[in-house]
């Protein structure tokens, strides 16, 4: 028999593991460590990322916190010569609405504590004091936020769109990063300071003054002083060898990506966001043909907004990505998650209403077309997990980082970061006991984060 000692154990080598390992190393590089993965790094969830990150939130606790991981993305940038391919053309938050107060609102309430958090009014008389969106350097891209709500510069910077469409809510420190890099280059940097990777599946821990972590290789036992929970969609089922029920569930989230055959999308496009409710672009013979069918019927109802699409492959590239979080069903994990088979059409059609010029490929997606899907682990707040994994005080010294559902990349360096300090006993971050599982004891807050009306899932 095989058997590992180590101060830490992390279980799950997602994006958000990764970075863990990372940080508690350059945070404490004389601990040893052991991550601990039952497939390949940066597999399931992580390898169906879509890569984009943005800071803002309609909570300045989750907008602070997502800033952060940004300034550390950005060091890994700059020590790499940008190997993660970071770029910075923002996140256009789209809708129809002549009424945005309520978004507005919560546009403040968000970057209220921020700094840096400049929000730009663009009317016809303010409009020529906007800059557009058409390079992708990160270095050089402006920061805070631009409302554009001049219909001629919304039709010139942004000529795919409908022109329905009254404002463009333009985040302005978002863009797109490569995460199978950023968790390739994190994992070398932690094998280089001495920590260890061990693929094999936790199926029972043990906990007395530390933690037996039995394997499914019978011959392989690991014995830690401190535990990391990083599962990922698995958080639960580790919590559990525990003990200890964490307050998640997992939805199954799909997307597609497609060569831009017909070139319908400007490839300075950015992130782009359709907020508004919508019904499906169906024909009326095919839409009577699903109100007739009692298991389609609902693709004739009224959809959730925030439907996305993005240009992958940089300026050079021609390929896109569509997705839409519209699935609200709770769902046992698989690795080989159960795909719908009509996504593809639905997520098309869905998206045309913003870029009308997509209708060219209805029923006519390209042979290459990829379509893909992982799993969002999340909270009823959708805020992450991320502390002392018992907030009961019964399991000392085993730790929780997960449930980021929509946010894993962009925030993977934060959490990683923050689990790491809490860990080490390192100075935490003001926003330290709003993320951990302690905030459920604390009513005020959680009736101030269920009072939002954006969950943060875009």
């Amino acid at each position: 028999m095989k058997s590992y000692q180590t101060d830490v154990a992390i279980i799950g080598a997602g994006i958000v593991g990764i970075a863990s390992a990372y940080y508690v190393k350059k945070l404490k590089p004389d601990l040893s460590v052991i991550l601990i993965e039952a497939s390949d790094p940066m597999a399931l969830t992580s390898a169906q990322s879509g890569e984009n990150y943005r800071n803002w939130w309609p909570h300045p606790t989750m907008t602070a916190f997502t800033d952060h991981s940004i300034d550390l993305m950005e060091v890994i940038a700059k020590a790499t010569n940008n190997q993660i391919n970071m770029n910075r053309r923002g996140y256009a938050l789209t809708t129809r609405l002549e009424n945005t107060g309520t978004l507005m609102d919560e546009l403040n309430h968000g970057y209220s504590q921020l700094r840096d958090s400049e929000i730009r009014i663009h009317s016809s008389q303010t409009a020529s004091t906007y800059q557009p969106p058409f390079s992708p350097q990160w270095e050089i891209a402006p920061s805070g936020v631009d409302v554009i709500q001049d219909p001629r510069l919304i039709k010139k910077t942004f000529p795919s769109f409908d022109p329905t469409i009254k404002s463009v809510i333009h985040i302005r420190r978002a863009g797109a990063i490569s995460a199978q890099q950023m968790g390739q280059y994190m994992m070398q940097c932690f094998k280089q300071s001495g920590g260890q990777y061990l693929k094999t599946e936790i199926n029972a821990i043990d906990h007395h003054d530390s933690f037996a972590l039995h394997t499914t290789s019978k011959d392989v036992t690991i014995r830690a002083t401190h535990l990391v929970n990083a599962a990922g969609p698995l958080i639960q089922q580790i919590a559990k060898m525990l003990g200890v029920s964490l307050p998640v569930h997992n939805t199954l989230q799909q997307k597609i990506a497609f060569e831009d055959t017909g070139k319908t999308i400007p490839r300075d496009m950015p992130f782009a966001i359709d907020l508004d409710d919508q019904s499906i672009d169906w024909t009326p013979e095919e839409r009577q043909l699903l109100k007739d069918s009692e298991e389609h019927q609902w693709l004739t109802e009224l959809m959730p907004g925030s439907i996305h699409c993005r240009p992958e492959g940089g300026d050079d590239g021609n390929w896109l990505k569509l997705g839409w979080a519209f699935n609200q069903t709770s769902s046992t994990p698989s690795r080989a998650p159960a795909l719908m088979d009509s996504f593809p059409e639905i997520v098309l059609r869905g998206a045309a209403r913003l870029n009308p010029a997509l209708k060219h490929y209805y029923a006519q997606l390209p042979r290459s077309m990829h379509h893909y899907g992982g799993y969002y682990t999340l909270t009823d707040e959708n805020w992450p997990l991320i502390g002392p994994m018992d907030n009961e005080g019964k399991v000392e010294n085993a730790y929780v980082v997960g449930a980021m559902s929509g946010f894993g990349t962009m925030a993977a360096c934060a959490a990683g970061d923050l689990c790491a300090r809490h860990l080490t006993g390192i100075e935490i971050p003001d926003y330290a006991h709003a993320l951990s599982p302690e905030r459920y004891k604390n009513a005020s807050l959680m009736a101030e984060i269920h009072a939002l009306s954006q969950k943060g899932i875009l």
